[in-house]
């Protein structure tokens, strides 16, 4: 890939990296810098349009079926679309679909913030816009995570440059939602979507200042549909993959809805107004940003099996208290935990998966990666708005934060098989060179290393 070093050991010097240095690697390689530094941006505006819509929807409505609506709405292509988009980023130069995808995501963002300020807007032309942008995200996100392998091109900083993405997130995500609450209280929530709309720029730019290699692709002589079943098969029969996205599945749809509802707990519950729902969306950042900065300090993929059943049962317990409390300040630690949890479980899972697949199938697994995510989490609060119609967000809030200690619970009862089944890919990678060169072979034999 073009022009980017190569950093395929943590050493400066003949001496090993460590500290801050070794956190930030993956920001040696050029094109992960360019990518790095544009998103960081264009993220920012992409949290304040979410806060901003859901603001919006509620001040519109105050309708919390409405609100699981349009979060389904901004969700579901993903679901549908995303199989088939696995098979095209599979296909298709990645660099040049992610350049496609943003400019449509801006040109959506321009579009959502014409209508806002010209006040004619209604939650149907939010809707309509949602599934657009919905429909773009199902094949920017593989392609996305897909790309991750090629600006980094070593196994040795996938997991950082996975854990500085979730930072890059998070650290947007905290921005983001306080900029979104200041903005909305002053001039409205149009502004927050121009913005969002402009900060796009930013990530096209340094998508074009890549120095991409563009290999040859091989024809494909076989249909779409026989690529995406050979992808399902291999996901559904290969148990670490299969049990890392059944439980990303459940954590999505019984967890992630609780920011579809987060209107009602900021105005109702605690009551307050669009800063608080902002302080509160913040609060979650600033815990998802620990999450994914504890990952870049991590020297090893190995340990991050048992990471996610850890990252399930941290953010279950934490939305099951958070439905529980009714103070600003308890709200807002609590917060803390649930984007903790959410970020680690759902960058092990990404970096594992990164990890194991097999490089013909990366675009489809991580398409299956963005179904289990980004598809099970529309189903799950569009039954959240539902539930919480008639039975309240708090109550419908703690059955889901049960759903995800139960599931903690499950993926740890799959472990010990997960760890054996990995542990051939490790050696071939070199992940574990101490079984790989034959020392203390027989050590690791009656001790299944972590996955």
């Amino acid at each position: 890939m073009g022009n980017s070093p190569q950093t395929n050991a943590p050493t400066e010097a003949g001496k090993p990296v460590a500290g801050w240095k070794f956190a930030l690697r993956a920001l040696g390689h050029r094109n992960y810098r360019l990518f790095f530094t544009g998103q960081s941006v264009s993220l920012i505006g992409t949290w304040m349009t979410r806060v901003a819509t859901a603001w919006l929807v509620y001040r519109l409505t105050h309708s919390p079926f409405l609100l699981g609506l349009v979060t389904f709405s901004g969700q579901i292509p993903a679901f549908f679309l995303g199989p088939f988009a696995g098979v095209w980023v599979d296909r298709l130069d990645r660099h040049r679909v992610l350049v496609a995808t943003q400019a449509l995501s801006m040109l959506q963002s321009f579009a959502l913030a014409a209508l806002a300020l010209t006040g004619v807007i209604n939650v149907w032309e939010i809707i309509v816009l949602a599934v657009c942008q919905g429909a773009i995200n199902a094949f920017d996100m593989p392609s996305r995570q897909a790309f991750v392998m090629e600006m980094v091109e070593s196994h040795e900083d996938l997991s950082n440059a996975i854990a500085l993405n979730s930072s890059m997130v998070n650290g947007a995500r905290m921005i983001g939602p306080s900029l979104a609450g200041i903005i909305i209280a002053a001039a409205g929530e149009g502004y927050c979507f121009l913005i969002d709309g402009f900060s796009y720029i930013a990530v096209i730019v340094s998508l074009l200042a890549m120095v991409v290699a563009r290999g040859e692709r091989k024809p494909r002589r076989i249909g779409i549909l026989h690529e995406l079943g050979e992808g399902w098969r291999y996901a559904v029969h290969f148990a670490p993959i299969r049990s890392i996205l059944l439980t990303l599945a459940l954590v999505s749809f019984a967890g992630m809805p609780y920011m579809a509802l987060m209107p009602i707990f900021a105005g109702k519950i605690l009551g307050g107004g669009p800063d608080t729902l902002g302080f509160l969306m913040a609060a979650s950042g600033v815990g998802a940003l620990a999450g994914a900065l504890t990952l870049a300090l991590r020297r090893s993929v190995v340990g991050l099996g048992r990471m996610i059943s850890i990252a399930d049962a941290t953010f279950g317990a934490a939305l099951l208290l958070f439905a529980l409390s009714r103070w600003m300040w308890l709200s807002m630690a609590l917060m803390l935990f649930t984007g903790f949890g959410m970020m680690l479980q759902m960058a092990s899972s990404n970096t594992i998966l990164q990890t194991v697949v097999e490089e013909d199938k990366r675009g489809r697994v991580m398409s299956f990666y963005a179904m289990a995510f980004m598809g099970a989490a529309p189903v799950g609060s569009l039954v959240a708005g539902i539930t919480a119609k008639y039975f309240g967000a708090p109550l419908t809030l703690g059955i889901g934060g049960s759903m995800c200690l139960a599931g903690s619970v499950w993926f740890a009862s799959r472990l010990p098989a997960i760890r054996r089944l990995v542990r051939p890919i490790y050696i071939r990678l070199g992940i574990l060179p101490e079984v790989a060169s034959g020392l203390q072979a027989a050590t690791a034999l009656q001790v299944p290393p972590e996955e």
